[in-house]
This record gives C-alpha cells, structure tokens and sequence, in this order.
C-alpha cells in the first residue's frame, strides 16, 4: 500500500513555500479580479489579494473542505473587502468629483472615456447600497454566480442572497435613473 503525503491543505497550514506558491499561482487572478469588482480599486484589490495569501496559513484551519478551495479564498477576500469599501467609496467619490471640474478645450469623449464615465457611474450607484446587497449583486450578476454559491461565499443562506439581489436590483434601477435624468 502506497503512503501518501500531506494534502495541500495541510502542506499551507504548515507553511510549505511550495504550497503556498501553488494556490497563488492557480487563484491569484480570479481573486484579484473578483476583489475588484468588489472594491472598485486596482491597487486596493492587489493589497487585499496579499492579505488573504499572508493569513491563509491561519485560515486554512477553518477550511472544512465543503466548498473548494476558491470559495473559501473568495470568502477571505470579501471580508478583507468590507474595510476596504469604505475607504475605496470616498476616494472614488473625489475622484468622480475631480474628473467633474469643468476642463477647457477638451477633446470628444471617445468609446473609452465612455465606458469609464459608465463604470464611474455604476460605481457611485454601487456605493449606495447596503455592504450586503452590494455584494449580493457583484457576486450573482457581475461574476454570475449562482445564489447558492454566492451565499457560500457571504455566509448567507441562498434564499437570503436571493432577497438581497432582489432588493439591490431595485435600488440600482432607482439611482441610475436618477444619474441618467442629471
């Protein structure tokens, strides 16, 4: 009968370079990606991603193995996340404001200022929503996860990611149609 070695799970609680190297390399990007739709922010995103990958040794003594390893990442970020909005929100806010200072003989808006101004716009809409339907909506309509799912990672039951999208769907349309009526 042939022995087998630690599981990577145990190989990062114990700290293995090599393991640790491992679930970097396979989740960084779709972390990364995901703690900036959540944070709205390039830089805060990466320093986010780098937290959850400094604690991960601690934390992976609380993975259970009922979801995989990506969702239990992801649930990291999305907690690390909730300081960082906050934080994000404002700096956003006076970076909106800043972009909104009359500017002399500018050029036309081309396709990509456009959809900045866009994503600028959904952004300050995103603001105002609860953390929680916030998250809701990023997780099911922008990664388009299931609620299921979505709920593994926010510690929430499906029904009540369902009720948030709903909730935060609602509030979207309203604060949009007020910015597209400015």
């Amino acid at each position: 009968m042939e022995a087998t070695g630690p599981s990577l799970e145990e190989r990062v609680g114990a700290r293995d370079p090599s393991a640790i190297d491992e679930v970097y390399r396979e989740h960084h990007a779709a972390l990364r990606g995901f703690a900036r739709r959540i944070v709205g922010d390039h830089d805060t995103a990466e320093d986010l991603v780098h937290d959850v990958f400094v604690v991960l040794p601690d934390a992976i003594k609380r993975f259970r193995g009922e979801s995989s390893l990506r969702t239990f990442l992801s649930a990291i970020a999305l907690r690390r996340a909730h300081k960082f909005i906050r934080s994000a929100s404002r700096r956003r806010n006076a970076m909106t404001r800043l972009a909104e200072q009359p500017v002399q003989d500018a050029p036309a808006p081309d396709s990509a200022l456009a959809r900045q101004q866009m994503a600028a716009i959904l952004y300050r809409a995103l603001d105002k929503l609860p953390d929680d339907q916030r998250t809701a909506f990023i997780l099911c309509e922008i990664d388009q996860m299931t609620a299921g799912d979505a709920g593994v990672i926010a510690d929430a039951p499906e029904a009540t990611m369902r009720t948030r999208l709903f909730h935060a769907r609602k509030k979207l349309r309203a604060l949009l149609d007020q910015e597209v009526t400015r």
